[in-house]
């Protein structure tokens, strides 16, 4: 997506121009395990307890600046229209969203952004907003997909909370230190990606196309 290489419609973009990749993680629940976990020995892997209370469940909205390495979350009850422009106005109304020239949102075709009505409500909301929709099918084109597995394998493996607040406690509190170390992503997939996946796929026999065992 050319965006994230700093280009729209084949201009660059200006220095007052910023891309947000933004999405939502559902169903973030909290479990709380029956018996404490043990920790990781020498020779011997960490042991978590199978069994559980559930303790409720988050959706996590996030907006992640491709250029700036920059993250906003935020935790809501559900996911939609409402939890979704709630994010937005949690960007749009700091600086250096609020007074920028565009602010380009990557979004997919979920139900909370979707189609024309979003372009329009959003555009009302804040004029300088640029909403753009991926390719259907193909969420796994927005960054903000990245920084969600990020988020699944160093804060939230293994769940294990006490409630909800302490998973909200641990989302923000990652995103605090992700932004000390983070860098932009150094990842596109070109027209020309995808059509040399599509030869491969068209003219190689299917085993050919298996990564090699480990």
């Amino acid at each position: 997506m050319d965006l994230y290489q700093g280009v729209w419609e084949g201009q660059a973009l200006k220095e007052d121009e910023f891309v947000l990749s933004a999405d939502e993680k559902t169903s973030i629940q909290a479990r709380k395990r029956t018996h404490p976990g043990m920790p990781p020995q020498p020779g011997a892997i960490m042991k978590v307890e199978h069994e559980y209370k559930r303790k409720g469940a988050w959706a996590y909205l996030a907006a992640w600046d491709v250029h700036r390495a920059k993250i906003f979350g935020r935790c809501e009850d559900k996911s939609g229209i409402a939890p979704f422009d709630r994010l937005v106005d949690q960007v749009m109304t700091q600086p250096p969203y609020h007074e920028a020239r565009r602010v380009f949102w990557i979004v997919d075709n979920g139900s909370s952004h979707r189609g024309a009505r979003s372009v329009a409500r959003l555009r009302e909301r804040y004029p300088r907003l640029v909403l753009v929709h991926g390719p259907i099918h193909a969420s796994w084109l927005n960054q903000i997909e990245i920084y969600f597995s990020i988020v699944q394998r160093k804060a939230l493996t293994p769940n294990d909370f006490e409630s909800l607040a302490a998973v909200e406690q641990r989302l923000h509190a990652f995103e605090r230190h992700y932004e000390s170390i983070a860098k932009p992503f150094q990842w596109k997939f070109t027209r020309e990606d995808l059509a040399r996946l599509l030869h491969k796929l068209d003219h190689e026999h299917p085993s050919e196309l298996l990564l090699p065992a480990a």
